[in-house]
């Protein structure tokens, strides 16, 4: 085990913000951490994650477009590349996908409802689970996992944000919660709420590199290393320690992951 035992299940290092020092910093995290899961936006991040993955044992990919990126998909064909990808033995989930109203000028709401049903029934053909992206579409989201979403769909709720009684009812369901540095944040009082509710065996803790740096660092570069602070501000959130918060999360990404042993 590395010295903390920690895994990130959600960061960037195929980002450009990492061009300069990646390799180094990869193998500095291999030292510090178990590993990490760098989930894909767009086909190009999604194979740069797949290639870190065959580089280091200790990184794993997720494949998928970004809501964000959906405008980038030209037909129903971008699923066959998804398809093959979902196959390799370092790819352990369908992701980064989702549903985002924030930015106006991404593609329709109808577009983005469609393309993440896509994706997560390819994600379920393969055995895979889904990593969701959902910013300011919390009503949508939780009405497609409750009514579209095939039963037994695995899933992890990427920086949640939604409500306390959202989060209540996606825990009824078995889905899994990811928490970063917005949890550190001293105006994040509601994501601190969720996550001193969220059940032990649905926790994971992330970064979601090089965005959403937390404190003390918050407005620098953010990387895997700092999943440290965000695991220690959870600890303190929820009354245990860093060893054992820790060991559990470690167990929970090799349980929604499970191809990672």
């Amino acid at each position: 085990m590395s010295r903390t035992g920690l895994w990130d299940s959600h960061a960037h290092l195929d980002s450009d913000y990492f061009t300069d020092d990646r390799d180094e910093l990869i193998a500095k995290i291999g030292e510090e951490m178990d590993g990490f899961i760098n989930p894909g936006c767009t086909e190009e991040s999604s194979a740069f994650a797949v290639a870190l993955a065959e580089k280091y044992d200790f990184v794993y990919a997720a494949v998928g477009w970004h809501p964000e990126d959906l405008a980038g998909i030209k037909d129903e064909h971008y699923l066959d590349k998804l398809a093959e990808w979902a196959q390799h033995p370092k790819v352990v989930a369908i992701g980064e996908i989702g549903l985002d109203y924030y930015w106006k000028e991404n593609e329709p709401k109808e577009v983005q409802k469609k393309r993440l049903l896509e994706q997560i029934n390819l994600a379920v053909q393969f055995g895979l689970p889904v990593i969701i992206h959902d910013r300011e579409a919390h009503g949508d989201i939780f009405d497609i996992f409750r009514n579209e979403v095939p039963k037994g769909t695995r899933a992890v709720f990427h920086c949640y944000s939604g409500s306390l009684e959202m989060a209540k009812e996606l825990a009824k369901r078995g889905y899994y919660f990811g928490f970063g540095g917005t949890s550190t944040y001293k105006n994040s009082a509601k994501v601190r709420e969720v996550l001193a509710y969220v059940p032990d065996d649905l926790l994971l803790f992330e970064t979601d590199s090089p965005y959403l740096t937390p404190v003390p660092y918050r407005g620098k570069r953010n990387c895997p290393l700092y999943t440290e602070l965000v695991a220690k501000n959870a600890a303190e959130v929820r009354g245990t320690d860093f060893a054992s918060i820790a060991a559990q999360t470690t167990k929970n990404v090799k349980t929604l992951f499970n191809k990672i042993k």
